[in-house]
């Protein structure tokens, strides 16, 4: 099984209803092609994470690259794992300010990730929250 990770930045003027199209999209291809995961987005920047079937993540990247919502997209990983981290989530999602929300991205991150076992992904999810908070 295909894990993969990457972080882009949005198109400058993304809207509320720009990440919900994203979101309520992702859910519903990757529910049908059994890939889970995980996606963070903190007004600015995605961080995603993909698993599933190697071919089938693999295709999915390949949507998200040539999505113009995206920009500035870094492929952060990408590796065979024995199981998934993310379980059954079809995209675990977590958003906050300044597209919607406030809230404490790292607090939220932290437990939603208290579960995966692969300690460098946690910490890289985490980072990227702290990153964030810090800021």
């Amino acid at each position: 099984m295909l894990q993969l990770a990457y972080i882009s930045s949005s198109r400058p003027g993304l809207t509320l209803a720009d990440v919900e199209d994203i979101l309520t999209g992702s859910r519903r291809r990757n529910e049908a092609d059994r890939v889970t995961g995980l996606l963070i987005f903190d007004g600015r920047r995605f961080l995603q994470v993909l698993e599933g079937n190697a071919e089938t993540v693999e295709r999915t990247y390949g949507r998200i690259v040539a999505d113009p919502r995206h920009r500035a997209i870094v492929k952060l990983s990408s590796r065979d794992v024995a199981e998934r981290a993310f379980g059954p989530w079809a995209m675990a999602s977590h958003i906050v300010s300044p597209v919607v929300g406030t809230g404490d991205l790292a607090a939220k991150v932290d437990a939603m990730t208290t579960g995966i076992a692969d300690a460098n992904m946690r910490e890289m999810l985490r980072g990227f929250a702290r990153v964030r908070h810090a800021a």
